[in-house]
């Protein structure tokens, strides 16, 4: 039906999803954007490491996206899904020419903390959106053309960094302006897209029913349903745990490549480009091309069980070519099959209508707390007590996320999300 209802404005479910999904494209460019630039900032303002963790922890990685998506979450679900992706880039796009234009120390921090509050409103929206006006055959297909976005935004901002790093901190000004340039395009194209119909059909049948309904609606009803509890605690498990190593390999990769023997800033960017383009074959030749057909549980523990080996050679073989290619591959691969994609999809599936999106504002407002906890004094361990001893932690964290949704993984393959709910709740949740 919705499908239906985007062909008659000209836009087929494909090209609205491909708009939605550039959320992720620009939330991973963020990140990226200052991964790559935060040791220039340095130089260029004479800030510390400990300031260079807290700049991590506030960014689009981590704080900065924890309070977005904490409240763009229940306004997604109070005021439309469209509101959200139609404001949330005029916020990112204020920020990415702070940054740009940075004489300071302060402005740098206010555009890193703007773009943050943008992406973290927006990507729960993309996901919630793109998962309900999904065919319910393909609906892995579509939900991993985030995934598929997420993952040419490092692909395309490292090889930028590459191609700019004989200017400097200028090149990396350059990186953040080409970040408002494509925001400004996606705000354009996005003007034109139409309200989720599961949302719009939900909240005609809340004011059929009297509801009252405010900004904590969404959250009200999503912690009064016990069932939503062991769904929260899951894709916490999954994407929570998983998510805080990503959030640091995002942000501070290059220092554990450095950590690992590779000092040139070239190298590492190189390096990064491999992960990201392995990352975004994979989810497009396995996550999106199986997702919809085969167990998800097993490729899901593919692809963590890859993650998982990929961090023990980096860490723990001896360091040379083999070590770092291999991990390159290995954990670019596992990326495109694993957490992320995975719990953009259940994340849609587990939860009502009613309050998808303040379930996906929450579980991504704790994820990110959870990386900034850690980035805020990342820096410092990894030169304090060694890439090894760190590692341990970061192995860890890996396997119990792979344990975790391996274990508990949902069988919702080509079930509509209404299905779902009436076996989840044992009725549609309306009011």
């Amino acid at each position: 039906m919705a499908t239906a209802l985007a062909k008659k404005r000209g836009i087929s479910g494909w090209k609205a999803t491909i708009a939605v999904a550039m959320s992720n494209y620009i939330e991973a460019g963020a990140i990226i954007a200052l991964a790559t630039s935060l040791t220039l900032w340095q130089g260029a303002f004479g800030f510390d490491d400990g300031m260079v963790g807290v700049i991590a922890a506030i960014s689009a990685n981590a704080f900065g996206a924890a309070v977005g998506a904490l409240i763009g979450g229940p306004l997604c679900d109070r005021l439309g899904r469209k509101f959200i992706y139609t404001y949330d880039l005029i916020v990112f796009m204020v920020g990415a020419l702070m940054i740009t234009f940075a004489a300071s120390t302060v402005l740098l921090i206010v555009g890193v903390i703007l773009m943050g509050i943008a992406v973290g409103a927006g990507v729960p929206a993309s996901w919630t959106y793109i998962a309900e006006e999904a065919p319910q055959e393909s609906r892995a297909a579509h939900v991993g053309t985030a995934q598929l976005a997420w993952s040419f935004g490092p692909a395309v901002g490292f090889a930028l960094a590459i191609m700019v790093a004989p200017l400097g901190v200028n090149g990396s000004r350059l990186i953040f302006f080409h970040l408002f340039i494509v925001a400004a395009i996606t705000w354009w194209v996005r003007r034109g897209l139409p309200e989720s119909t599961r949302w719009k059909q939900q909240r005609a049948e809340e004011i059929a029913s009297g509801a009252k309904i405010s900004f904590f609606s969404g959250i009200k009803g999503l912690l009064a349903e016990r069932k939503n509890w062991s769904a929260l605690f899951f894709l916490l498990g999954v994407y929570g745990l998983w998510n805080t190593v990503a959030g640091q390999a995002g942000i501070f990769q290059p220092r554990v490549y450095a950590a690992a023997g590779v000092e040139s800033a070239t190298q590492q960017n190189l390096l990064q480009v491999l992960v990201w383009v392995l990352t975004a074959a994979a989810t497009y030749f396995g996550f999106m091309k199986y997702g919809d057909r085969v167990s998800r549980r097993w490729l899901y523990f593919g692809g963590a069980a890859l993650g998982v080996v990929a961090w023990v050679v980096l860490i723990f073989a001896p360091p040379g070519a083999f070590s770092l290619l291999f991990f390159a591959c290995a954990w670019g691969i596992s990326a495109g099959l694993g957490a992320q994609a995975f719990y953009g999809l259940w994340t849609a599936e587990l939860f009502a209508t009613k309050y998808r999106a303040s379930a996906q504002g929450v579980l991504f407002m704790l994820a990110r707390v959870l990386v900034g906890l850690l980035s805020l004094v990342f820096p410092v361990l990894l030169s304090g007590i060694g890439l090894e001893k760190l590692g341990l932690l970061i192995i860890g964290l890996l396997v119990v996320a792979l344990l975790i949704g391996t274990i508990w993984a949902p069988e919702t393959r080509g079930k509509s999300l209404e299905e779902i709910e009436a076996q989840r709740y044992g009725t549609k949740i309306n009011a």
